[in-house]
């Protein structure tokens, strides 16, 4: 194609009417205009092959991990961390943080997030959300209708839930999908847009002038980022499209989930690349263990972590992680932003629902103790718990910024000092990771990226956890308490127990009418393949409908 010719149209495929629920019916053509798509078509034009060089790039760390066995804090960018710099102001809707609520875009979810009290909604395209055509446009109509308060959710039994008065409203932040995600269904040519271009064009082009009139701005979550060039090329996707739509510059604001252990290690030249932009950083407690199984898989019996349960925000290393986050962030002026704790309360069990609250009351009184200026929860009854947390050392102010934390000193052998742990894998963290994985993994197949499972809240990074832990264990001959050595053979035989116990437990319609077999397949393939694949979302992806 010639340098004069236009370029190719996005082609929208897939989104069969069959799936599409009565309250968006008709209404995909409201967020799939001709104006968006073109908007998409730049985005991906300009900025898609840069997002291919960065996953190859991560490949070649990944290499360079597994033959040295160790990370540092790149000599190349020690200018950054030495100079003298700060992020943008927080703007007013973003001053005050200290809680947090997190979920997916369903419209029930939308209502009771943005009445929960909470002072910002992580409205989530990306771990919490399967991403099925239906939800990925039908979680885009609610959020148009939330901005426009043209929104409203009515229960089985026939109760009506509406917005309550705007200034009561959480603040929207909205998080896409991470650059390895593709959209299938939005394609420029023969190439699908990367999905994280597509929830962040859509929202951002409908929205952003609105959310701006209305004393806001289109502010995102920015997921599973591993370098500062990846928060660089996001950078340059706010700038050229507040160009594109006629938006000030400046009017994006990003939070950045430090989710991977390499970047933990750049959380300043992070922080930098997105000065203009910035509003803080996030300690993604879950994300960043499977990123120290993913990324040190192969490096011998030092880096094999126990059971999830066992690997509390106390441990040595992820200590050093959450107050390196919290320092580096008040050194440079953004918020500090602390993880969610996966305790969900349970209204019919009074003795469950105060356990839940005692444990996330612990974990949010640690966060804010050590200098966050926030917090996530995952439902609505823990927003008091978290905020009277915050509001005890915060008092009337917006944040704790002016608390600097030089007392702070972190080095590269404390972040990677996994073999500090006392704890072991047992054969109870193995069963009730092949159990977690299998009902995760179905339920993400019928398109729901958030369930609870045996009481905690558990998503597409707890899932990661589970399986690979599974594929460490079996990789490094792990032995049990027990004295079980995890083979593939052991796993494969809890994972055809726990499959029989669930069929028996349903019943077989209910069994039938789930994707539990498949679940089990997949697990098991993501769990034991030679090759670790890189997320299991990848492979799960195809399966969706």
């Amino acid at each position: 194609m010639s340098a004069a010719a236009p370029p190719p149209p996005a082609v929208v495929t897939g989104a069969g009417p069959a799936r599409t629920p009565e309250e968006h019916r008709g209404r995909h053509g409201e967020v799939l205009t001709d104006a968006a798509l073109a908007f998409l078509g730049e985005l991906h034009r300009r900025f898609t092959p840069r997002r291919d060089e960065l996953l190859a790039r991560r490949a070649g760390r990944r290499a360079e991990i597994a033959r040295t066995g160790t990370l540092d804090f790149p000599a190349s960018t020690a200018h950054v961390r030495e100079g003298d710099w700060r992020v943008a102001p927080a703007p007013e809707a973003l001053r005050d943080r200290r809680v947090e609520i997190t979920g997916p875009v369903d419209r029930r979810m939308t209502v009771n997030a943005l009445n929960s009290g909470a002072r910002v909604w992580l409205a989530d395209f990306e771990d919490a959300s399967a991403p099925t055509w239906e939800n990925v446009v039908g979680g885009q109509v609610n959020l148009m209708d939330a901005h426009r308060r043209r929104i409203d959710f009515t229960t089985p039994g026939g109760r009506r839930y509406e917005l309550r008065p705007e200034e009561e409203l959480a603040t929207v932040v909205v998080r896409p999908r991470g650059w390895h995600l593709d959209e299938r269904h939005l394609r420029v040519g023969d190439r699908a847009v990367p999905g994280a271009l597509a929830d962040f064009g859509l929202y951002f082009f409908h929205n952003a002038r609105l959310l701006l009139e209305t004393g806001r701005g289109p502010y995102f979550y920015l997921p599973k980022l591993e370098s500062h060039l990846e928060a660089r090329l996001w950078n340059d996707v706010f700038v050229f499209a507040q160009d594109y739509c006629g938006i000030p510059q400046g009017s994006v604001r990003a939070t950045v989930l430090i989710e991977t252990i390499t970047a933990a290690f750049e959380m300043e030249e992070i922080l930098y690349e997105l000065r203009d932009h910035a509003s803080g950083l996030n300690a993604g407690r879950w994300d960043y263990l499977f990123s120290i199984v993913k990324n040190f898989r192969d490096a011998g019996e030092r880096f094999v972590l126990p059971d999830r349960n066992a690997v509390t925000m106390t441990a040595p290393f992820m200590r050093a992680y959450t107050e390196l986050l919290v320092r580096t962030c008040h050194k440079r002026g953004a918020h500090a932003i602390g993880g969610m704790s996966a305790f969900i309360p349970d209204r019919r069990d009074p003795r469950a629902n105060e356990r839940a609250f005692e444990r996330v009351r612990a974990d949010k009184d640690r966060e804010a103790g050590d200098g966050f200026d926030g917090s996530w929860v995952a439902h609505p009854d823990l927003v008091p718990v978290a905020r009277a947390s915050f509001d005890a050392v915060l008092g009337s102010r917006p944040h704790q910024k002016d608390r600097l934390r030089e007392d702070v000193r972190v080095t590269a052998a404390d972040l990677l000092a996994v073999d500090s742990l006392e704890a072991r894998p047992t054969r109870e963290g193995l069963v009730g990771a092949v159990r977690v994985g299998i009902r995760y993994v179905e339920a993400w197949l019928r398109g729901q990226g958030a369930v609870t499972v045996f009481g905690l809240m558990e998503d597409a990074a707890t899932a990661e956890i589970s399986r690979s832990q599974i594929w460490q264990w079996v990789d490094a001959g792990v032995v049990l308490d027990t004295g079980e050595k995890v083979t593939p053979e052991l796993v494969r035989s809890l994972a055809a127990e726990d499959l029989a116990d669930i069929r028996a437990g349903l019943g077989e319609e209910a069994y039938a009418a789930g994707r539990w077999r498949q679940a089990h397949d997949l697990l098991l393939r993501v769990a034991l393949d030679g090759d670790f694949a890189e997320f299991l979302t990848l492979p799960a992806y195809e399966l969706l409908d």
